[in-house]
């Protein structure tokens, strides 16, 4: 029983931590760039609404309730990543980051269903005719949230020595992370099929 526990739980880690599927990597130091380490509960809800919108997709999923169409996703995942990067940006100059909280949670949400959704497919194979799909997906989330903060904590630990060692201004930081991550991430957005079917 503990066994499968473990298993599930580090298969959520090995998601998030994936090599290969590094956009969840992407849209975390996006999300947690902006804040320093005093914001910590702030970012941690961030993050855990994050978690609870992949987790509320794949539960639709696994049960049959939604039925995801795959290239959609794809391109719909790396533009929320360019969305944030862009919001980022744009924002970096300003002194606080606590106005509208609410639709940065909602947004969190919203994107954390479209990145959900991505992984439905893989998901469904993995978790097969299992009796306990619920068990299964809250041990399978635990893991997301474990890695997901350990990647969150990583961001802002860079943050802290950037800005305190080598003397970067915040906004000089917000502004070069998330910059970084929009050079990445357009290339994944023109290479979408949907993209390249238009």
């Amino acid at each position: 029983m503990l066994e499968n526990f473990w298993f599930n739980v580090e298969y959520g880690i090995n998601h998030v931590l994936n090599i290969n599927g590094y956009d969840h990597v992407l849209f975390l130091m996006v999300l947690a760039v902006p804040y320093l380490f005093k914001d910590w509960k702030r970012v941690l809800l961030l993050v855990s609404m994050f978690t609870l919108g992949h987790t509320l997709s794949l539960v639709l999923a696994a049960y049959g309730i939604v039925s995801v169409n795959g290239k959609l996703v794809e391109f719909l995942i790396p533009i929320t990543i360019l969305i944030a990067a862009v919001y980022n940006i744009f924002t970096s100059g300003k002194k606080s980051k606590s106005n509208k909280v609410g639709l940065l949670f909602f947004t969190t949400l919203f994107f954390g269903i479209v990145h959900g959704l991505g992984f439905a497919r893989e998901f469904k194979m993995f978790a097969g005719q299992s009796e306990n799909k619920l068990e299964l997906l809250i041990e399978f989330a635990l893991g997301i949230e474990f890695a997901q903060v350990i990647i969150v904590f990583v961001v802002l630990f860079v943050g802290f020595l950037c800005q305190t060692i080598f003397r970067v201004s915040r906004r000089d930081w917000v502004l070069v992370l998330s910059s970084v991550v929009t050079g990445l991430v357009i290339p994944m957005i023109l290479g979408s099929e949907i993209f390249n079917n238009a």
